[in-house]
């Protein structure tokens, strides 16, 4: 067993990477970050430089450097970029959702599959000691029926850092919607299948029927205001009501422990994780039904 650092490049030099992506990557204990590679050169210089890594503007360069690849960028540029690094043997830190199509999602699992490397997507919370100890309680306790939750954003506000091109584009249900189906899975099991709705601007309501019976609902947007912004989530059954801790932890934290769970994969040559690629796919699976189901009303509406 190797032990020296997992040597890592940074994909990605926005506001996300700079605050949490590049920090944990520095301060994650058998990890060292030794690239950085964007589309924009000059931001990828400066990150790099802060860090003391090496910057990149050929992809082909980046990828040649480094053990794995830890990705802060938009899901449809990750996608192609990330199954290159796959195919090149490249292990994979990942951002939600892995892509924004299935077929890139499905391109994106088969090269992870036959490369046979390491895979981790960061949903958040499954990456903060709070909420891994609330799921550990609902498992101890079981029977549960269902769960609500909801996560209102106000990401889209035109002073957010977050407010970028894709979010704009795609909204709460790609951007925080994987947060939520991601929590709801691992509290109640598989999600066998959704309902979708519409609200007003980007706001999506899904109901959530998961494979042994029991049913969760979820909301999400990114346009709500400042005021009504927030998050909350709670399991219900026989034992009674459990709530997910509220709030945020802090997300270098969380991302520090997804990096150290998948070094020790790595270490310990394993490619499989519970928040892996192929659980990033199955909860993109959801999304896009969601999506069809809401594009569908949506143009049965401009019809009548």
């Amino acid at each position: 067993m190797s032990t020296q650092p997992l040597r890592f490049g940074l994909a990605g030099t926005g506001y996300w990477a700079q605050i949490t992506h590049a920090p944990a990557l520095a301060s994650t204990e058998g990890v060292e970050l030794t690239a950085v590679w964007g589309r924009n050169p000059q931001a990828a210089s400066d990150l790099a430089a802060e860090y003391q890594a090496a910057a990149h503007h050929d992809v082909a360069a980046f990828l040649a450097g480094v053990d794995a690849v830890c990705f802060a960028m938009p899901p449809d540029v990750q996608a192609a970029m990330a199954a290159r690094a796959a195919r090149v043997g490249k292990h994979l830190l990942l951002e939600k959702p892995v892509a924004l199509s299935e077929t890139a999602a499905d391109d994106l699992v088969e090269a992870v599959e036959q490369a046979g490397v390491a895979s981790v997507v960061f949903f958040t919370q499954r990456f903060q000691p709070g909420v891994r100890a609330w799921l550990a309680e609902a498992e101890s306790r079981g029977g549960w029926a269902g769960a609500g939750s909801a996560w209102l954003g106000s990401a889209l506000r035109e002073s957010n850092p977050f407010n970028t091109a894709w979010r704009r584009d795609k909204g709460g249900l790609w951007d925080v919607g994987p947060h939520m189906v991601s929590l709801l899975w691992a509290g109640l099991g598989p999600v066998i299948s959704v309902t979708a709705e519409a609200g007003p601007a980007d706001v999506a309501h899904l109901i959530l029927r998961h494979r042994d019976g029991a049913t969760s609902t979820t909301t999400v947007t990114l346009s709500a205001a400042e005021a009504a912004a927030g998050f909350e989530a709670y399991l219900w059954g026989e034992s009674g009501r459990l709530a997910a801790p509220g709030g945020s932890d802090d997300p270098v934290r969380a991302l520090r422990t997804a990096l150290g769970e998948l070094a020790a994969n790595v270490r310990a040559g394993q490619t499989r994780h519970p928040c892996d690629v192929w659980f990033g796919r199955d909860v993109g699976r959801v999304l896009a039904e969601a999506q069809r189901q809401i594009d569908a009303r949506r143009e049965g509406r401009r019809a009548r």
